[in-house]
């Protein structure tokens, strides 16, 4: 389901502020999905998120995509190359969130399916890989209805308090048929 009150597009630095402000949000609020945590991201001056943002979204490096409700940025995603030269076939889906009045619409969908199409147009890109938290049940079922498959899982990747672990799905989707590994 497509909802015509929801627009993409690809952010720019200009976005750094509303980024910014909808990163921490995402941070806060569902610590569990993200590696980085609200406490050390907070501090981030905005520079910063202004010159990341505008390598993040500059191709080939990859893309940075907001979804706009009412002129107002409720969900981003990214695509980000990897660096090294043996790695730049693959890339890496990052940041994937959708703001609470912005659910139920699709949304995480599309801009994840636009990420995509973004990343198949990056030059010799084969591979786009994420990491799902064992909790994200939604955020799965939308990677695997995209083509994702898992390939393995990070037990204890990420810590959110004492004793309590987050295990972490790795999960690929080929961009290109390759040889039997």
């Amino acid at each position: 389901m497509s909802d015509p009150d929801v627009s993409l597009r690809r952010l720019v630095e200009e976005d750094a502020e509303s980024f910014w402000a909808v990163r921490l949000r995402a941070l806060r609020e569902h610590p569990e999905a993200f590696g980085r945590s609200y406490e050390e991201s907070r501090a981030t001056p905005i520079a910063a998120v202004r010159e990341r943002l505008g390598i993040a979204s500059a191709p080939p490096n990859g893309v940075a995509l907001g979804a706009f409700l009412g002129g107002a940025l409720v969900g981003t995603a990214g695509v980000a190359r990897q660096e090294p030269e043996r790695q730049r076939h693959k890339a890496t889906l990052w940041g994937v969130y959708v703001a609470p009045e912005a659910r139920g619409r699709g949304v995480a969908r599309r801009l994840v399916a636009e990420a995509i199409v973004h990343a198949r147009a990056l030059p010799d890109l084969e591979q786009i890989h994420l990491m799902v938290g064992e909790r994200s049940l939604g955020a799965r079922a939308i990677y695997a209805s995209l083509g994702f498959v898992p390939y393995g899982r990070e037990p204890r990747a990420n810590r959110l308090g004492p004793g309590d672990y987050l295990d972490e799905d790795l999960m690929v989707l080929f961009l290109v048929e390759g040889p039997a590994g």
